[in-house]
């Protein structure tokens, strides 16, 4: 199946963007009369057939329509710093979109050592992974926000943060994959290479969050952060 985006798509008839249009017929060599897969990003599969196929300009007909399509059963927010190197935090981008994440929220933390974010780039690395890994719900990817905003922002589930600090609390960390149910919301919080300071930690802690970890290996922020959104999805795998 050949997936295309188009978040402003409205039945019966809708034209491709230029880029679109272009990699449907001179890469993919589609013409009038073949059919081809639409997603609008919130979970509508729209099952199309091309009426003109113009490279510049495409235009197809909406034939049916399929809603929630794969809808994930369990809702992830994940809140990640931001690494040096911006190739590795669109790596994360590129794999939870994969994986399957609802929103990622890139974290301003004390130790940041990226303090500015491109959200266009961002953006781009997401709509690549959506299409490509055949997926109808397009994650949210929220602008750069500091950490102390994120942790106070209201939210339905389990507020989660991983980090390398010792424990606060005298049970100590839960792993995330025994601490977590399927079906629960969860929002996990990953700070930067520098970890999180010990006054970031106690202010999440103090709005709600839980200490976790994700095993003994001492991860890099955007492995730990693909760690994290696997986990998850094995827990809820039927």
């Amino acid at each position: 199946m050949q997936l295309f985006y188009a978040p402003d798509l409205t039945p019966p008839r809708h034209t491709l963007g230029e880029e679109e249009s272009k990699h449907c017929i001179r890469v993919l060599r589609l013409g009038e009369g073949d059919s081809l897969h639409i997603t609008d990003g919130r979970g509508n599969l729209f099952y199309c057939r091309i009426e003109t196929a113009d490279p510049r300009r495409c235009t197809v007909r909406v034939e049916r329509v399929e809603r929630a399509w794969e809808k994930l059963p369990y809702r992830l927010v994940m809140a990640v710093a931001p690494t040096k190197n911006a190739d590795r935090f669109e790596w994360f981008l590129e794999k939870a979109t994969e994986v399957g994440v609802s929103e990622i929220i890139p974290l301003e933390s004390e130790h940041s050592e990226r303090r500015t974010f491109k959200p266009e780039r961002g953006d781009k690395v997401i709509t690549a992974a959506l299409k490509q890994s055949l997926k109808a719900y397009r994650p949210v990817l929220h602008p750069l926000t500091p950490l102390r905003e994120a942790a106070a922002m209201p939210f339905e589930g389990r507020k989660l943060i991983a980090h390398c600090d010792a424990a606060r609390s005298a049970t100590g960390k839960e792993h995330l994959a025994r601490t977590l149910q399927p079906g629960e919301a969860a929002l996990v919080l990953i700070g930067p290479e520098g970890d999180f300071s010990p006054a970031e930690i106690d202010f999440a802690l103090a709005h709600g969050f839980e200490e976790i970890t994700l095993g003994p290996q001492r991860l890099r922020t955007e492995t730990a952060a693909v760690a994290a959104t696997v986990m998850v999805s094995v827990l809820n795998q039927p």
